[in-house]
């Protein structure tokens, strides 16, 4: 197919749904898929696919979101740099309205501090080039698919000279959660929807260590409705015949090898670390730090804050809902005190956020 309105085709969508139910016939068990992208997750409930399939076959969101992996820490971090003087903190928009322990940038931007949104880390270094009194701090929240734009920012930062700009690091990898979410007895997931974005630099290869280690069937998909079914269905058919390997329906954008010179950025500026994940815990190395070279810019290292004690927000459930052990509708805080105009934890905050996805369309 060459547009993108072919993989919206109805007819085409119905014919899968139905392939799919004939795969499952005479399957006695319950196969339980996990997606991992937070643009998956939107798919899914915007298009209804829960409904359309089999009562064997049970879909659950994984830990997708960046901003939502994101631990409070961090948050009250980001939140310490809005309000040190002569300091602009520049950060994409998702992360305005996550919730600290006792603030967010959106509440300190309310109250004088100079908080900006920006839709490249490149912007962040023309702040930087403008006001060379400043300080800018860039907040490095984001998978495979924004590290390398990110290290890019900080190798045009180092060409031009700039002595101002640094970067507050919370990188983190795929598919080094996978493997501890496969390892979990309580959740038992027999197939992964690999996050598209993040396998377009990192490559389907990437997932053969996870599948051979586990045995779990793994299938990098895109996002429209054709795109969600196919990668259903292939992850079907291994659950039923007791297979796994790692396939590619969405071979159109992602390689096996990966965007080779994205992956060369990443290595020339970072290294692997272990990092903390909201509801999963600490995951060695899975996430980004700055190599030595470029400590230089690194905000924590040169420019280290006082944080207060973090205080996780009671009743919310983000955490769970991240590792797929419950559902927003199972969350007391959700659709009452937790709603987009007000929301209390990050699944609600972000555009690819579960709780954010139901809240508008539904649980379906």
């Amino acid at each position: 197919m060459k547009y993108s309105s072919e993989y919206r085709d109805p007819a085409l969508a119905k014919a899968l749904v139905e392939a799919i139910y004939q795969d499952v016939q005479g399957y006695a068990g319950r196969m339980t898929l996990m997606e991992v992208c937070g643009t998956h997750t939107m798919s899914i409930y915007q298009h209804g696919i829960r409904s359309l399939l089999p009562s064997q076959v049970r879909l659950i969101s994984g830990p997708g979101c960046p901003v939502c992996v994101t631990p409070i820490t961090y948050v009250d971090q980001a939140v310490a740099y809005a309000r040190r003087p002569q300091t602009i903190v520049a950060t994409f928009g998702d992360m305005i309205r996550v919730p600290g322990s006792t603030s967010s940038l959106q509440l300190e931007k309310a109250r004088g501090a100079d908080v900006r949104i920006v839709y490249s880390p490149l912007d962040a270094v023309s702040l930087a080039a403008k006001y060379p009194e400043q300080t800018v701090v860039f907040l490095g929240v984001g998978f495979e698919t924004t590290a390398p734009t990110i290290g890019g920012s900080l190798l045009e930062a180092e060409k031009r000279g700039l002595k101002n700009y640094f970067v507050l690091c919370a990188h983190k990898t795929m598919p080094a959660p996978m493997a501890a979410l496969t390892s979990d007895p309580e959740l038992q997931v027999d197939g992964y929807i690999c996050p598209a974005h993040v396998s377009a630099v990192i490559g389907s290869d990437a997932y053969r260590p996870l599948v051979e280690k586990y045995a779990v069937p793994c299938v990098v998909t895109g996002f429209e409705p054709v795109d969600m079914l196919r990668g259903i269905q292939l992850l079907v058919r291994q659950v039923v015949a007791g297979e796994a390997r790692v396939e590619c329906e969405y071979s159109r954008i992602v390689k096996p090898e990966g965007n080779r010179t994205a992956q060369a950025i990443l290595t020339q500026v970072f290294e692997p670390c272990d990092a903390l994940w909201r509801g999963v815990g600490l995951i060695p190395d899975s996430g980004l730090q700055l190599r030595a070279a470029y400590q230089k810019f690194d905000a924590l290292s040169v420019l280290p804050v006082e944080v207060e004690e973090p205080r996780e927000h009671q009743g919310c459930l983000c955490g769970e809902i991240l590792k797929g052990k419950v559902t927003p509708g199972e969350c007391p805080l959700f659709r009452k005190a937790c709603t987009p105009e007000n929301p209390i934890g990050a699944c609600m905050v972000s555009s690819e956020g579960t709780c954010a996805a139901e809240y508008k369309y539904g649980s379906c």
